[in-house]
């Protein structure tokens, strides 16, 4: 109803993409209204946010953390919820309009759908949910009503290029990609790189896992995957280009020869607002892009011998089935094993390599086998990492 604020759920609310909507909430007091908090552990900054932002209810995943947060918010009319399934009725409450998706990583998937069979509108900052299950996501979506906005960066540019222009044929998107803290280091060097290095990212402010995919560039082979699902594309109609100062954030082109493209400053913050008001956009205060300070906008193509997890997303989207999920599963584990200094940098596209070649491969996965792809793929991921570490 015209005038009503929409009542929001963030699912990660304590991670990068969570604070952030909370900073836009924050500036939209009349618009939104925080309706419930969901975090992993981190229950300090989950009880902040409650005092601060006072929803109807909070629910930590680890149900360990029960107690002590029941405890931190005591004195407060907060429901205090905690587990898996306590998570996927919060989400599916007649009280939430819109569902932030921002876990990162493959446990975001099974609130996501249930936010998504209860019809809610999803803006969405897990990847993984797409990637994992895009063909069963967007089934899904058509039989419950519901809507997916997407929060990234360069797949909201992609959308707000196509509005009003419904009908006339895409010929392909081009998503950018900054290229990362490692653009023009040598192979020799990649060798080399530590976790610190890596987690120096020149543009954004992201979290960990979301950084590390963005220096190997398996982010942006997750986003073409994410990509062909959200705007119904084949995988030749996506194309990547590294673009470092990161101020285009994608390009549609066109039937015609035409050529749109979306700028904006590297602010996590405008498509999140973009995401939570749309169709509409809202007067905000948030950074302004100066055209007379871009000094230089470059382009190059990515190089896939130094970066192969962009080219092995590329293999997994072309093959597809539950591909992907595994693509996606050994990643995860190769970028916590990295962070852990078990492996090097360049052993990542190895392991999910080994990882896709060794996994059981189904053409039309359910639900179920998904999640016995996913299981499957991290052990035989850990296998093959233990094996590297003990050669270290």
């Amino acid at each position: 109803m015209p005038g009503t604020a929409q009542r929001i759920a963030i699912l990660g609310s304590t991670g990068s993409i969570g604070s952030q909507a909370l900073d836009v909430i924050s500036r939209f007091p009349g618009e939104f209204i925080v309706e419930t908090l969901i975090a992993g552990n981190n229950i300090d900054l989950l009880t902040h946010q409650a005092r601060q932002f006072q929803p109807d209810s909070v629910v930590v995943g680890n149900t360990s953390h029960y107690q002590q947060l029941k405890e931190n918010l005591k004195g407060t009319d907060i429901k205090v919820y905690a587990g898996d399934e306590a998570i996927e009725q919060v989400v599916t409450s007649s009280t939430v309009d819109c569902v932030i998706a921002s876990i990162v990583g493959y446990s975001g998937l099974k609130p996501t759908i249930a936010a998504i069979k209860a019809g809610k509108k999803i803006a969405l900052a897990n990847k993984e949910t797409l990637v994992v299950a895009g063909e069963i996501i967007g089934k899904l979506v058509k039989e419950s009503g519901s809507t997916i906005i997407p929060v990234d960066s360069e797949h909201s540019a992609i959308l707000q290029c196509l509005v009003g222009e419904a009908g006339n044929p895409i010929e392909k998107i081009t998503l950018t990609a900054s290229g990362g803290p490692f653009l023009s280091w040598s192979e020799k060097m990649l060798e080399n790189v530590r976790p610190a290095d890596a987690l120096k990212h020149p543009n954004w402010d992201m979290g960990n896992k979301v950084t590390i995919d963005s220096a190997s560039l398996m982010n942006k082979g997750l986003e073409v995957i994410e990509a062909k699902w959200l705007f119904d594309l084949n995988p030749e109609q996506i194309s990547v280009i590294i673009h470092p100062q990161s101020i285009i954030h994608s390009f549609v082109h066109f039937a015609d020869g035409s050529v749109k493209a979306q700028l904006g400053v590297p602010d996590m913050r405008v498509p999140i607002l973009y995401a939570l008001s749309y169709p509409e956009r809202l007067q905000s205060d948030l950074p302004r892009l100066q055209l007379t300070e871009c000094k230089s906008l470059t382009f190059i193509d990515p190089d896939i011998k130094k970066f192969r997890n962009l080219s092995l997303a590329y293999d997994a989207l072309r093959k597809g089935g539950n591909a992907p999920c595994i693509l996606n599963a050994a990643n995860e584990m190769a970028v916590i094993a990295f962070l852990e200094e078990k492996i090097g940098f360049m052993q990542m596209p190895e392991i999910v390599q080994y990882t896709l070649e060794q996994c059981i491969y189904s053409p039309s996965p359910d639900l179920n086998f998904l999640e016995i792809s996913d299981s499957n793929a991290r052990e035989t991921a850990i296998n093959f990492i233990n094996k590297l570490h003990k050669k270290r």
